[in-house]
């Protein structure tokens, strides 16, 4: 099944211009891998992984930060980047029963690499959704070999988006959801720089496209009469910059990437696990491990220059959420349970009557 990204079908968000790749990896440094497992009538589920650099992630730590939306979730690894202020292995993401085995295999493969051998501690960084209502979630089925598989194979190029990875199983506001990125590259006089962000969308609302009330318009919203709707999930938000960014400013933008959220319909429900967590690949920002330095002295964009990348982040965040629903396909799983793809030709028809895409 041929599917077109949000753009490619005249949705544009914001004013800002993507990267060449419109997704994460356009932050040079940065590579994407996955491993999807669509297996027999029950297994629909998967893993990604975002490595911030081609390095060894452990010597050469990255500056980072995480931004709690809601807590309903099992996110590893967050409470020693919220006291350091850096990450030191690849981000993973998978299913809610799946993370504290993911977070083993990638204690796994740091101590795997040789220049490792001496190291005694790990903090293995690992987001979730749930997608136990198409996957049979309880067979805790990503292995050791499919983190390792999906490391192994990261690319800097394309990513895949929709039902791929983590974002096999998953739901999102009404329809299947999965994995969306995009990207916005700042113009020169506000720094080049460049935002990317990864998003895994498990969540419920009131679908909105470009302001377009797309979920009111099909009948499939949160609170619709005589209308089988589940809100609750979980949203994973992973935000790349090549801006020299300290802890707090990383925080600063993590926080932004919510506002996102609320401009494509959700509310952030009880039951949903969102989380952002954003780091700087900037080289000059690279903390060694046992670093004999007493003192450090780094670039840090100011506050007062920080907004440009304020709206990049909301930016690439609402349209990698649009891409993770117009990439995604129906998908069949457990029990026999059907979760249907958005309808293209139905929204953007809706999208016309709003005035809500570019002329095609």
């Amino acid at each position: 099944q041929n599917k077109l990204r949000a753009r490619e079908l005249g949705i544009e968000s914001g004013i800002l211009t993507p990267g060449r790749l419109n997704a994460i990896t356009d932050v040079k440094g940065v590579s994407v891998g996955q491993k999807t497992l669509i297996i027999g009538d029950s297994i629909r589920t998967g893993v990604t992984v975002i490595l911030p650099h081609q390095g060894n992630l452990f010597q050469e730590k990255v500056p980072a930060a995480v931004f709690v939306g809601n807590g309903f979730g099992k996110a590893i690894g967050t409470t020693q980047i919220d006291e350091l202020g850096n990450i030191e292995t690849p981000i993973a993401l998978t299913n809610t029963l799946n993370a504290f085995l993911v977070a083993n295999a990638l204690i796994d493969y740091t101590l795997s690499i040789p220049k490792n051998a001496k190291i005694r501690s790990v903090n293995p960084v690992v987001g979730e959704t749930n997608d136990g209502w198409l996957n049979d979630i309880r067979g805790r089925y990503v292995s050791s070999t499919d983190v390792s598989d999906a490391i192994h194979s990261a690319s800097t190029e394309i990513v895949q988006e929709g039902s791929v990875g983590a974002g096999t199983g998953t739901r999102c506001l009404g329809f299947k959801g999965g994995i969306g990125t995009s990207s916005r590259v700042l113009p020169k006089n506000k720094g080049s720089y460049t935002v990317g962000v990864l998003v895994q969308t498990n969540f419920g609302g009131i679908l909105t496209i470009n302001g377009a009330p797309v979920g009111e318009e099909l009948n499939n919203f949160y609170m619709a009469e005589d209308v089988p709707y589940v809100v609750d999930g979980s949203c994973m938000i992973v935000i790349a910059t090549d801006a020299p960014l300290s802890a707090r400013n990383l925080k600063r933008l993590a926080k932004r990437s919510f506002l996102a959220l609320a401009k494509v319909g959700s509310f952030s429900s009880n039951g949903s696990g969102d989380y952002s967590i954003a780091f700087s690949t900037n080289p000059k920002l690279r903390i060694p491990y046992d670093s004999k330095a007493l003192e450090t002295s780094i670039p840090d964009v100011s506050n007062d220059h920080m907004s440009p990348l304020f709206l990049a982040v909301v930016e690439a965040t609402e349209e990698a959420i649009y891409n993770s629903l117009f990439m995604a396909t129906d998908m069949k799983g457990q029990k026999g349970r059907f979760m249907q793809a958005l309808p293209i030709k139905k929204t953007l028809k809706i999208m016309d009557k709003y005035n809500a895409r570019k002329n095609q």
